[in-house]
């Protein structure tokens, strides 16, 4: 009977546990389809690991794709706050070797493998001496890599731990995976796809936080709102494709010239505008100078052999000096651009 009892304990806590892994799978799945937070996901994810496995030590890092290797996202345990940050070229050490694989691996002895390596261990005097880890992935793309770093001293990590990590690793990369898409969607949404500037649509909802915290803060906000001259003509006489590559160009000598606080946005046609707040007038009125300068002095469509020259004309327009509000900055800065266009042309006003 003593016999028949340890059984049934032992198949009552399996199923117990069985139970809470389907529950927590349930949760997670109801989180990823009511949020597309990535960290509340990962945050989700990381208190499941710590519930169901009960590890010490962990690690969730991620693929930097413009750099081709790892970093530490999430680190749990002794030494985190020196981990977090660390990067990991690709293939280096097990979480290396698993996201460059993208096969999960249990390596019991890390002394006994030479895909380990002890960087990490000696930069934060910890001693690594078993590792679990498995690779994030969505749609054969590895994306990153949990390991669980040292058994814990009740009893060894078991095929088991591996089955759950890896469901718990295929959420999290569903939820990275999303966030990325959500991410491209929402570029595509705000971003002008001719020149990589903002768009239109950006720039209202920008300028209404911008006038409100001016007001808040008392402080000083301007336009620079510029239109190519004779742009027509270049459509006309070398066709709508250089038309549009010169837009291209316009867009990065602008992302270059400006100052990093700055926002410029491409308004619509061959029309732009730069934001530039806690700046006033006169600021803004030196910057449309050394815009105009630089727009006068490039020369445009050298790739396609053409060497074009092009001028501008400037509006200049502040707040709270000449309005109180979005559309009557807009207003007066596109007031004063047309002052130049309609006259003279390669010139600036201000409002």
């Amino acid at each position: 009977m003593e016999g028949t009892d340890r059984n049934w304990i032992s198949f009552n806590e399996e199923h117990l546990k069985r139970m809470e892994a389907l529950s927590t799978f349930n949760e997670i799945g109801k989180a990823l389809t009511s949020t597309l937070d990535v960290k509340e996901i990962l945050r989700i994810v990381m208190e499941k690991i710590r519930q169901l496995i009960g590890p010490k030590n962990w690690s969730l890092l991620l693929v930097d794709e413009e750099r081709n290797d790892l970093f530490f996202e999430i680190v749990v345990g002794k030494e985190a706050n020196r981990i977090k940050g660390m990067r990991l070229k690709m293939g280096e050490g097990i979480a290396g070797w698993v996201a460059k694989e993208g096969i999960p691996l249990y390596v019991p002895d890390v002394r006994k493998d030479k895909r380990f390596t002890n960087r990490i261990d000696k930069l934060t005097n910890f001693t690594t001496r078993s590792i679990i880890c498995v690779p994030l992935k969505s749609k054969g793309k590895v994306l990153g890599a949990i390991e669980l770093i040292n058994e814990m001293e009740e009893r060894p990590f078991t095929d088991e731990d591996m089955l759950l990590l890896t469901t718990l690793a295929d959420y999290a990369a569903i939820a990275i995976e999303n966030a990325k898409y959500l991410k491209k969607v929402e570029e595509l949404t705000i971003t002008d796809d001719l020149t990589g500037l903002y768009n239109s649509r950006f720039l209202h909802r920008f300028l209404d936080y911008e006038v409100e915290r001016t007001k808040r803060y008392e402080m000083e906000l301007s336009l620079i709102f510029f239109d190519i001259d004779y742009f027509k003509s270049i459509n006309d006489t070398y066709g709508h494709l250089c038309g549009s590559h010169l837009l291209a160009e316009v867009g990065r000598l602008l992302q270059k010239t400006v100052r990093k606080v700055d926002v410029p946005c491409r308004y619509g046609g061959d029309e732009f505008i730069v934001v530039m707040p806690q700046t006033g007038k006169k600021a803004a009125l030196s910057a449309a100078k050394k815009l105009r300068e630089k727009i006068n002095n490039n020369e445009f469509l050298k790739e396609e052999g053409l060497k074009i020259r092009i001028t501008a004309s400037f509006g200049v327009a502040s707040l709270p000096e000449d309005t109180n509000d979005k559309l009557g900055l807009l207003h007066l800065a596109d007031q004063a651009m047309y002052k130049i266009k309609n006259t003279e042309k390669d010139g600036i006003a201000v409002a």
